[in-house]
């Protein structure tokens, strides 16, 4: 069966959901209507079918974790433009700039043939952009993480996690004489070591748990020596105890995550502000246009899974997290299937990116565990995270196409 005819079925879905929330903000700002809704309204629902059936046409593989994604921005965007109207145009333009570079990043994947052969240039790469950020970047909420470029802020470590996932790739599925190298695993280990010290000095934590993540779950997979995870899992306990003896921040964060109610009205006031939307919210939430998410601060960003709770109901919350869960599901569900070692390791990596971003910044608001910084990939507003995870899907998506057996590449 066609998978333009599989997809009509979600896509008539989300389309109604789209149509019913933007129905909502017309209703709740219907005196003092502006075209920027308009714009959001037209805009949204045709970017987003138009690009569901443009993929149907053109893709063989998994064409469903577009539809999810397509989701999660839906609901993201919708909530971004009821807490701020220029915000929320901004947004829809960098979904649309996002979803050009995600069809962008799906035909190099499926064209380009030799990525697991360029171990060195992703090597480069990755010291290139934290240099870059090192010598260039601003100092925001503690972490020296932004550059900005012609008045346009860029988070280069975004870019950098994509580059990581490669670079792991390419060494335990790429070229084979990198993995031949006498203690080769070591040097890998050493090399990733010196990525999450680079994000130490940055202070940019958040990213350097993602980092983590990323390479222990795909060593723990790919390792022929176990004794690295044990030093691996050694080196990342010291870590965290340095960083939290090093950075005033961790402290304050760890702090509020044990107990947040003796400074509410401090550094306390942002993660009691989330509970307080969440439990206001209810199951059904307050309605769109009735909360107020503005009472935490940068709940169209970091906070804006609580924004969500409080409008849209735990329900929503609970719909956006299992989302998540099948989009994660789904992308190691294209890793089992796929023959390519190269493009396998390249699934696995992306949707651990995602799995662990998530988790990790719902987990804070929900004070599951301490706060990081972090965005919700394809929710919170953002022109880098935005345009970085739809990089991410669009590779996640050719690399859901069959290919031959080899290590590299297509062959």
């Amino acid at each position: 069966m066609n998978e333009g005819l599989i997809n009509k079925a979600p896509r008539k879905l989300l389309f109604l959901f789209e149509i019913l929330s933007l129905s909502l903000i017309f209703l709740y700002s219907w005196e003092g209507i502006q075209t920027e809704t308009y714009v959001i309204a037209v805009g949204l629902v045709l970017l987003i079918y138009f690009s569901n059936y443009l993929l149907g046409r053109i893709s063989k593989g998994d064409n469903y974790i577009f539809l999810i994604v397509c989701m999660l921005v839906s609901i993201g965007i919708i909530m971004i433009y009821r807490i701020s109207p220029d915000l929320g145009l901004k947004q829809l333009m960098w979904l649309t700039f996002g979803i050009a570079m995600f069809f962008a990043a799906y035909f190099a994947v499926r064209y380009i043939s030799f990525w697991g052969r360029l171990t060195p240039i992703y090597l480069l790469a990755s010291y290139a952009l934290f240099a870059l950020t090192l010598i260039m970047g601003s100092r925001t909420h503690g972490a020296i993480n932004w550059i900005t470029i012609s008045g346009v802020s860029v988070q280069p470590a975004e870019i950098t996690k994509i580059v990581l996932v490669f670079l792991l790739a390419a060494f335990y599925g790429g070229d084979e004489k990198y993995r031949k190298i006498k203690n080769g695993e070591v040097y890998l280990m050493i090399v990733v070591y010196s990525f999450i010290g680079l994000l130490f000095l940055q202070r940019d934590l958040g990213t350097a748990l993602i980092f983590f993540g990323v390479f222990t779950g795909l060593q723990y997979i790919y390792s022929q020596d176990r004794r690295l995870i044990w030093a691996n899992l050694g080196l990342a306990t010291v870590g965290g105890i340095a960083g939290y003896l090093i950075f005033d921040h961790v402290r304050v964060r760890v702090t509020t995550w044990l107990n947040p109610w003796p400074h509410i009205n401090d550094k306390g006031y942002q993660i009691t502000q989330s509970l307080f939307a969440i439990s206001e919210g209810g199951f059904f939430g307050t309605g769109l246009g009735r909360g107020n998410p503005s009472f935490i601060p940068l709940s169209y960003n970091d906070f804006i899974f609580s924004a969500i709770s409080e409008e849209m109901g735990i329900f929503t919350g609970i719909g956006i997290i299992m989302l998540f869960m099948l989009l994660v599901y789904r992308g190691f569900k294209i890793a089992l299937s796929q023959e390519n070692q190269f493009f396998r390791i390249v699934a696995l990596g992306i949707s651990m990116i995602f799995g662990i971003q998530s988790f990790i910044i719902i987990g804070g608001v929900l004070k599951v565990i301490p706060l990081t910084g972090l965005t919700l990939p394809f929710v919170s507003y953002g022109g880098t995270s935005v345009v970085t995870s739809f990089i991410a899907l669009g590779i996640l998506q050719g690399a859901s196409e069959k290919r031959g057996r080899g290590g590299i590449g297509n062959e």
